[in-house]
């Protein structure tokens, strides 16, 4: 990061050159143009911008603010970027440096439905064999020459592993083909995986595969992906299907000239010049040959020799194999390649690029931290203070009911109320619990996880306090559509959530006549205050919800009992307390 002075031809100063790289945070801009942090951080805010000193900002934002203090800025010639996101963008390249570079499809769909044995057709190889129970236990990259034409594939053990690459940031996919067997048609795993791939917001081709089995009907699945949105180009659509057998190749021509030809139309390109970029596909270690990393270049050119960076683990590349095991010196755009010479195992998703030295390489791993610390997903509170400063009228759901049925009339409430200035985007709706890869799909397209009637599973509530994802819960239909439709107006009211503060066992009860009963208890975690909601447990299940109508220590009227102490206790309206029920208490506090 270079600084020198710009003179016109009278030799009077015009601007200092600044070197940026791709992302800084606030403070390190503060500390090259020599000015203060505050200032920085003001400079910003009369640009619109509002970012604190430990923020990372883009290179476009650092160079406006550049301006203000007298700098000139440029890009650092090829630095590694220490972005958390990575799509192919070819905006400022020369265009004479610019080549055409493979597809990358991703295979999604419903388990058995043959996306491996359609692969395994392609690559001519026997996966299946090898693998247990004959489904994808492992994420692979693989190319393929068809037509004079490679084509690049990522085997995936399904959506949920696509989705978690693009939770971390990593837009790898150019074309998503997924797999229908015609014998079964849509399941909500396909739908599913629909969903995941329009999320992508990447161009579908639908396989629909075991096409000369018995109980074969391509007709019921064209019907059930018009259902979904996704008209054949037989019906009058733009959805490419194509109907083939996986065992025999019937077909499997027929699919890959409608890869090229979608990639074709989206004039898929890449510099090859410049230093390599791009995600982790997969990453493990290895006894005799240490960390290893299957990692797919989307642009720029990968070298053996390279000091590479991916998130937070770094290394210089000591060896390169391709997708068959041979050893490569280099790797172009589209090249899935695995390498070796990394001191620890990164993060499958994880953006790498490539330093100049050692000391280039850890101040990107900095950046990049910092960057994932600063990052927020959305809630529907930052919904309605976003409206309300008019910065955005939309909302992203992710849906899940408790039955099929409700599934409909949720969907057109919640699209009675797109208008010209609101949109409410349904990324995914079905029924059943909340699953991690709900979680999944909403951190990667910055959704809020609705749940009707419906609650998280253990390892889903978990992630998404981990992700910081919002998953709201409703039991009145109305009541769901008037909370987005508030948010999106700018008007949304604070909601009671329930926290808990204390759990106490029953040990024993008294009888006081006609007031009913005296629960003594014993706190075993927290406290059980007066304005407490008490929730009354039995073997596992709640049979009631009140509050507390008296709490006693001794003969003594008290406002709350801690751990470790007893206590006597009667709820409004219950009565019916038995020796080891157990009571919760939750006071409720505005969100």
């Amino acid at each position: 990061m270079t600084e020198e002075i710009v003179r016109t031809s009278t030799g009077r100063r015009e601007h200092a050159l600044l070197d940026l790289p791709d992302a800084i945070t606030v403070g390190d801009l503060a500390d090259m143009m020599k000015v203060g942090a505050v200032e920085v951080v003001k400079g910003l805010m009369r640009g619109g911008y509002m970012f604190s000193v430990n923020d990372v900002i883009e290179y476009e934002i650092a160079a406006i603010v550049a301006q203000i203090f007298g700098f000139q800025a440029r890009p650092v010639g090829e630095s590694v970027t220490p972005a958390t996101s990575l799509t192919v963008n070819t905006d400022g390249e020369d265009p004479a440096d610019l080549q055409t570079r493979a597809p990358v499809v991703t295979v999604l769909g419903h388990v058995d439905h043959g996306k491996t044995t359609l692969l395994d057709n392609i690559r001519d190889t026997n996966v299946v064999d090898d693998e247990s129970g004959g489904i994808t236990q492992h994420i692979g990259a693989y190319q393929t020459i068809f037509n004079d034409t490679p084509i690049t594939f990522l085997d995936t053990p399904g959506h949920e592993a696509f989705t978690a690459m693009r939770v971390r940031g990593a837009q790898i996919t150019d074309i998503a083909i997924v797999v229908i067997a015609a014998d079964d048609g849509l399941m909500p795993q396909t739908i599913e995986a629909i969903d995941h791939a329009r999320a992508a917001n990447v161009p579908i081709i639908v396989a629909i595969t075991k096409k000369d089995v018995p109980g074969a009907d391509i007709e019921r699945v064209n019907r059930q992906l018009s259902e979904q949105n996704l008209l054949i180009e037989e019906w009058g659509g733009e959805t490419i299907a194509v109907p083939l057998s996986g065992i025999t190749g019937e077909g499997v021509e027929q699919l890959l000239e409608s890869v090229i030809l979608v990639a074709e139309i989206s004039e898929l390109r890449a510099n090859p010049k410049r230093k390599a970029k791009g995600v982790v596909v997969e990453a493990r270690r290895d006894k005799s040959r240490g960390s290893i990393a299957t990692v797919l270049v989307q642009t720029g050119t990968l070298r053996k020799g390279d000091i590479v960076v991916l998130g937070e683990i770094h290394g210089r590349i000591r060896a390169m194999f391709d997708y068959n095991g041979n050893q490569i010196a280099t790797a172009g755009p589209s090249t899935p390649a695995e390498i070796m010479g990394i001191d620890d195992v990164p993060e499958a998703g994880s953006i790498f690029g490539i330093a100049d030295d050692e000391k280039s390489a850890r101040q990107a791993i900095d950046v990049f931290r910092k960057t994932i610390k600063n990052n927020d997903t959305a809630s529907l509170q930052d919904v309605h203070i976003r409206a309300q400063l008019g910065e955005i009228r939309s909302v992203n759901l992710i849906i899940k009911t408790d039955v099929q049925g409700t599934i409909e009339a949720i969907r057109n409430i919640l699209n009675d109320l797109n208008t010209d200035d609101t949109k409410v985007n349904i990324i995914h709706i079905a029924s059943g619990s909340i699953t991690e890869r709900d979680i999944l799909l909403a951190v990667a397209s910055d959704a809020i996880v609705i749940g009707f009637n419906s609650g998280p599973e253990g390892g889903a509530e978990s992630l998404a306090k981990q992700e910081g994802i919002e998953i709201r819960s409703y039991k009145i239909i109305y009541q769901l559509a008037d909370d987005i439709k508030n948010a999106l107006d700018g008007m949304l009211q604070p909601t009671l959530e329930e926290v808990f503060t204390g759990r106490a066992s029953v040990r024993a009860t008294f009888n006081i006549g006609k007031h009913g009963k005296i629960a003594g208890i014993y706190v075993n975690d927290g406290t059980i205050g007066r304005g407490s909601s008490i929730h009354v447990l039995r073997n596992g299940d709640e049979i009631f919800v009140g509050p507390i109508s008296t709490l006693r220590h001794f003969n003594d009227d008290v406002r709350e009992v801690s751990n470790g102490f007893e206590a006597g206790l009667t709820i409004d309206g219950f009565d019916g307390f038995e020796e080891d029920d157990v009571l919760e208490a939750y006071i409720k506090t505005e969100v």
